[in-house]
C-alpha cells in the first residue's frame, strides 16, 4: 500500500487561552476502511513557539512541515529574527497554494491549524487545502470528526479560559469525535503553547477491545 493513500480521517483542535493556544489531536491515520496507524502524531512543532495540527495525506503533511520547518529556520537566519507567527501562517498558505496547483494525478490534499506565539501575543491560524489563511479568534477544528467537535467547543468554550480549562475542553471535544465519528479514534494528543515555548501536555491510547455478541 502507498503511504500518498493513507489518509488521516481525523480531529484536529486549536483552542485560544488567554495565556496560551491549546492544540489537540485523535491518533488513528485510514486508508479507506482499513486502520493503517493507531499511533499517528497529528500535532508537529515547527519552531520553539509554534506548532501545527495535521489532517490530509499523511506524506503531504510529512513533506510540508518538513518545509515549513526548513523555511523559518532559513528566514530567521536572513533576517537574525523570528518570524511572527502570521508570518509563519503565511508562509504555509503559499506551500498549500502552490501544493494544490501542481499538475498531477492525484493532487495533495492536505490543511493545518497553526498555533503560535510571538512578541505581540498568541495567534491561531486555519490553513485550508486551498491556500487560505483564516485568524481565528477563539477556536477551530479540521478533519472528519469536527461536526462533532464543533458542538461541543461551541457549547463549552468560554473567552479568556485558562491553557488548564483549555486542555481539559479539548480532551472533550475529541473525545465526543472519537464516539461518533469512525474515522478518528485510538487516543489523543494534546500540546499547549504559552511563553515557555511549544509542550506535549497529555497522550493518551484508546485499546479498544472487541467482545463476542
Amino acid at each position: 500500500m502507498e503511504e500518498k493513500l493513507i489518509k488521516t480521517g481525523t480531529t484536529t483542535i486549536g483552542i485560544v487561552c488567554k495565556d496560551g493556544i491549546v492544540l489537540a489531536a485523535d491518533k488513528r491515520a485510514s486508508a479507506g476502511y482499513l486502520i493503517a496507524n493507531r499511533k499517528q502524531e497529528k500535532i508537529q512543532k515547527i519552531s520553539d513557539e509554534m506548532a501545527i495540527t495535521q489532517a490530509g495525506l499523511v506524506s503531504d503533511a510529512q513533506l510540508l512541515t518538513k518545509v515549513i520547518k526548513a523555511q523559518l529556520s532559513l528566514e530567521e537566519l536572513k533576517r537574525k529574527k523570528k518570524p511572527s507567527v502570521k508570518e509563519a501562517a503565511n508562509l504555509l498558505a503559499g506551500l498549500l497554494y502552490q501544493n494544490i496547483r501542481q499538475m498531477s494525478m492525484v493532487p495533495g490534499i492536505v490543511g493545518f491549524l497553526l498555533g503560535g506565539v510571538d512578541r505581540t501575543g498568541f495567534y491561531l491560524y486555519d490553513l485550508g487545502v486551498d491556500g487560505s489563511a483564516t485568524f481565528l479568534e477563539d477556536f477551530g477544528s479540521t478533519g472528519s470528526g469536527s461536526v462533532v467537535a464543533y458542538g461541543v467547543l461551541e457549547t463549552l468554550f468560554k473567552k479568556d479560559m485558562t491553557v488548564n480549562d483549555g486542555i481539559k475542553l479539548a480532551a472533550k471535544a475529541i473525545n465526543a469525535s472519537i464516539k461518533r465519528d469512525m474515522p478518528t479514534g485510538d487516543g489523543l494528543d494534546v500540546f499547549t503553547i504559552t511563553r515557555r515555548g511549544v509542550n506535549k501536555v497529555l497522550t493518551k491510547e484508546i485499546d479498544i477491545k472487541l467482545s463476542n455478541s
